[in-house]
């Protein structure tokens, strides 16, 4: 084939872009190429142009089809250069002509951003007690443990800090601080019951209550101890806990038990006081307090129920203090008569509390406010037709419609979110179309990124193999991540090895340095780790890199359900950012079990929350799972819309069916119309798969009677070994020796019952 080049790069890119293009073809101006090459070969340039790729490139590629006609096959890089025939614009304007201005669209973006930061501020200040400042001390030799955490001890102090003042006037406060404040905080925090249950979020103003609770979570979310099980709160009044049971025991579980009393003591006394004393520490309290200020929203409506924009405050922090903690000090932000320490490295001293505070509030403000154009500077699918261009095969020709109506509705998907069900018979295309739809929803500006969640472990390597062939993508549009079953099996064999890790970053004060991704993972992605707005913050962690900044995205589903279940460390971050910056498509979700329908229904819920599009592709879909899919994505999503876009709240939710007979669509409010409308598309598909003339597989229901328990399994077992000899006798062949043979193969969910049943076979 006959293709030319077209290069809009800037900068850096347009040398390297040069070199690439130089080795293939022939260059026929400053900026454009052209050459007679194979479908090996241009895919081999698409490859190294990928690998090599920043934000700064952009190349389109045409095949020369005719004399008065051509063809654009791929662009790699900024698609904004090019529009969707791959014509370069000649007139360009600031104004934001269609508003898609993604930062504009994040109307909390600076709430999310002050709350991490003023958070950030007094994260550690339970580090300036006795006994934790005693413990970073080489040459102590005492006991390195204390009663209450110090992410409780701080809390305490925020909380003293605030008092009874209104959310207005403790940012005040904050704007203004001085040394005097130092006393004030101590004062309230003595006349404040320290050694009885006593709940700071009780009185707290709104604001000031979701900044008290990133303090006290940001190593883990508060849970109440298992050995005092018998006391938990009743999950009835689950929205009640924070302000009528929450105590330190949801952070400190052994703050009850019998210390000695200089011990406890030492817990709230502070030597070299807080860090309200430094001059660097007010410096950066009053910048962002005015800040605050400034930002109208941030106390005029309640945040703490908000999910998006409490766990996303969480996620920068979080990520801002594992960043801040693995660097070394910064001098200018130590005021040098301050002396508490908040961590060390290879048994020195290392930063200052100050300046460790400071270092976080910094990072997660600036990190936040790269947020909301993450997206955007990622890598996505670029143009390539196998997406776009209509299939002519016949057995393929429902993917059309399909594609055709998730097109139609990629504007509204933007406002509404998208719950779409590909319920297509095996064999007609499945993977081929997900890819499809989820690319026409994206539309061709914003471009592609999508997770596909698979049931099966074991398969992960090999679906990822067969999704490349059938999708055509190389290494550097696809990553699958996997992990080594034996070194699970020795992680889990080994978990005091683990807890003795944890408590060693404990006593070094940097339980922030604890991975933000499992050892036993490997990502396989060859793709370019671009200098993107996070790589400052993730370019210290290959894997996460290469996690997020890959398009597609193949795992089994047990990588991404972090998002919902972490409670302790940073293993949350990698999926959440996943889920941010990308779509999901579940693939085969009736694999999995009644037990693991709470997760998975956590993880659809995250999705919404979080702004993904979801779609569920299986050709077996139990109606109650579907149910319960679309009832949590639209809870998850109504969180999402509250805060971003231009709708605000709304229950609308843009849905989608589609199988080989047709597709149709619909915006739903409520559960029950989304069963009507289920139901009603699943009738259709069955009168439909009723009149096809070939009948692949016919199914016959074996009645298991059972009057105990335990004969469940010989009951089973006998069940299905009259079945086989049935089974053989209606299907067998006979071979030449008069012998009869039959295959056939009985199929079953979980391990531990397949054993049991083939012992008794």
């Amino acid at each position: 084939m006959m293709v030319t080049f077209v290069s809009q790069c800037e900068k850096k890119a347009l040398n390297r872009t040069r070199r690439v293009l130089d080795s293939f073809a022939n260059r026929i101006g400053n900026n454009t190429w052209q050459t007679v090459i194979t479908a090996e070969g241009l895919l081999a340039v698409k490859k190294l142009l990928r690998k090599s790729a920043t934000k700064n490139t952009a190349v389109s590629c045409f095949w020369i089809r005719s004399r008065s006609r051509s063809e654009l096959v791929w662009v790699v890089g900024n698609r904004s250069k090019f529009n969707s025939e791959g014509v370069v614009p000649v007139n360009f304007t600031n104004i934001d002509v269609l508003k898609t201005n993604l930062e504009g669209s994040w109307h909390n973006a600076d709430v999310i951003a002050l709350l991490a930061g003023i958070a950030g501020l007094f994260h550690d200040f339970g580090k300036a007690n006795t006994l934790f400042q005693n413990k970073l001390n080489p040459s102590h030799k005492g006991k390195n443990w204390e009663p209450y955490r110090h992410e409780w001890v701080s809390l305490r102090l925020f909380h003293a800090f605030v008092g009874q003042q209104t959310d207005e006037e403790w940012l005040h406060s904050l704007e203004n601080v001085t040394e005097g404040y130092e006393l004030i905080t101590l004062e309230r925090l003595k006349k404040a019951p320290v050694e009885t249950i006593n709940n700071p979020f009780s009185d707290l103003p709104r604001t000031a209550k979701l900044v008290a609770w990133l303090i006290v979570s940001h190593h883990k979310l508060p849970t109440y101890p298992n050995d005092r099980a018998s006391n938990a709160p009743s999950f009835e009044y689950i929205n009640q806990w924070l302000d009528d049971s929450f105590d330190s025991l949801w952070n400190s579980a052994n703050s009850l038990d019998d210390w000695d009393k200089q011990v406890r003591k030492d817990n709230w006394v502070f030597p070299n006081g807080t860090p309200i004393l430094s001059i660097t520490w007010q410096d950066k309290a009053k910048s962002l307090a005015s800040r605050a200020l400034r930002c109208k929203q941030l106390t005029q409506q309640d945040w703490f129920d908000n999910r998006f924009t409490a766990h996303l405050s969480r996620l920068v922090l979080m990520l801002a203090d594992h960043y801040y903690s693995s660097l070394g000090t910064t001098v200018e932000w130590q005021d040098q008569r301050y002396k508490s320490y908040a961590n060390t490295d290879s048994g020195k001293l290392k930063q200052k509390l100050d300046e460790h505070n400071i270092g976080v509030a910094s990072n997660a403000y600036l990190l936040a406010r790269k947020l909301p154009n993450l997206r955007s500077e990622l890598p996505t699918l670029d143009y390539d037709r196998k997406f776009t261009k209509q299939t002519t095969t016949k057995k393929f020709l429902w993917q059309n419609k399909a594609y055709n109506l998730a097109k139609s509705q990629s504007e509204q998907s933007e406002n509404y979110g998208f719950f779409g069900i590909n319920m297509a018979s095996t064999g007609l295309g499945k993977t081929l179309s997900n890819a499809r739809i989820m690319y026409a929803l994206s539309g061709n500006k914003k471009g592609c990124r999508f997770n596909v969640a698979l049931g099966l472990r074991a398969l992960t390597l090999q679906t990822g193999d067969a999704l490349a062939e059938r999708l055509q993508l190389d290494e550097t549009e696809l990553a699958v991540l996997i992990g080594s079953q034996a070194v699970k099996r020795l992680h889990e064999n080994n978990k005091k090895y683990k807890n003795a890790e944890i408590k060693e970053n404990e006593l070094n004060g940097s339980e922030s340095l604890g991975n933000l991704f499992d050892d036993d993972l490997h990502v396989e992605y060859k793709g370019a780790l671009n200098d993107g707005v996070l790589s400052k913050w993730l370019g210290q962690n290959s894997k996460l890199e290469k996690l997020l900044n890959a398009p597609v995205l193949v795992s089994t589903i047990d990588y991404l359900i972090p998002a919902t279940e972490g409670t302790r460390g940073g293993k949350q971050i990698a999926p959440m950012l996943r889920l941010l910056t990308s779509d999901l498509v579940l693939d085969e979700p009736d694999d999995f079990g009644l037990e693991d329908l709470p997760a998975l229904c956590r993880l659809v819920n995250w999705a919404g929350v979080l702004g993904s599009r979801v779609l569920l592709s299986t050709a077996t879909m139990p109606p109650a799972l579907a149910y319960a899919l679309f009832d949590a994505y639209q809870a998850g999503r109504k969180d999402f819309t509250k805060v971003n876009g231009e709708l605000g709240e709304t229950d609308a939710v843009c849905c989608a069916w589609f199988d080989e007979f047709g597709c149709t669509q619909n915006l739903i409010n409520d559960k029950n119309t989304f069963r009507s409308s289920h139901t009603e598309f699943v009738d259709k598909r069955i009168k439909k798969l009723s009149k096809e003339k070939q009948i692949l597989r016919k199914s016959r229901l074996l009645p298991v009677s059972c009057p105990k328990p335990d004969e469940a399994l010989s009951t089973l077992s006998s069940t299905i070994q009259i079945a086989i000899h049935h089974l053989h006798q209606d299907h067998h062949q006979v071979h030449s020796t008069g012998k009869t043979v039959s295959i056939g193969l009985v199929r079953m969910a979980n391990i531990n019952p397949l054993v049991a049943v083939t012992k008794e076979l």
